[in-house]
């Protein structure tokens, strides 16, 4: 049975090869873009914007290479901006460890890990692209090796090409 709970919080609820994807809006802006498990029902886009980024996300999942164009709600503090503008520049099927993202900032790698965490618009800030130093880290605020978030984590850096997690990508389809 598919959860409804919870769905009235999005704009769109669309399944995707590594489980749902939330969508929420307001206006004129997306305001988050949120991972669920597969057991979220999907939910109509109930307006435009909801329906444009249903259709990237899928585009994406499609297409490592898809260009996300999306208006995002500009929210997060000036240091979590700042590490999301750095995780953007990080090469499709390529990562870089925390340590190396906050060397780069003049900050801490655990800082750096925070702003990933409180990251509102995965896969378009590809915060999955910033692992640990001795293996994946964390990802969209846990660390549980074999949760669904980390199973999210490993789809992506497979699908983009990232060869070490090639392997696990068939473990979520």
């Amino acid at each position: 049975m598919k959860t409804q709970q919870g769905s009235e919080l999005f704009s769109a609820i669309i399944h995707t090869p590594f489980g749902a994807m939330g969508v929420r809006t307001a206006g004129a802006l997306i305001t988050e873009l949120f991972y669920l498990p597969a057991s979220y029902a999907e939910k109509a886009p109930q307006d435009a914007l909801a329906e444009r980024a249903a259709q990237q996300v899928l585009a994406y999942c499609a297409d490592p290479d898809y260009p996300f164009d999306l208006p995002l709600a500009q929210l997060g503090s000036e240091f979590q901006r700042r590490v999301w503008d750095t995780i953007c520049s990080i090469p499709r099927g390529q990562v870089r460890t925390y340590g190396e993202v906050a060397r780069h900032l003049g900050s801490a790698a655990r800082a750096v890990g925070q702003a990933c965490g409180a990251n509102y618009f995965p896969p378009v800030i590809p915060c999955h692209r910033v692992t640990g130093s001795n293996g994946l880290g964390g990802f969209a605020g846990d660390d549980n090796q074999q949760g669904f978030t980390l199973g999210v984590k490993r789809w992506l850096l497979a699908h983009e090409g990232h060869t070490e997690y090639a392997w696990q990508q068939t473990t979520l389809l």
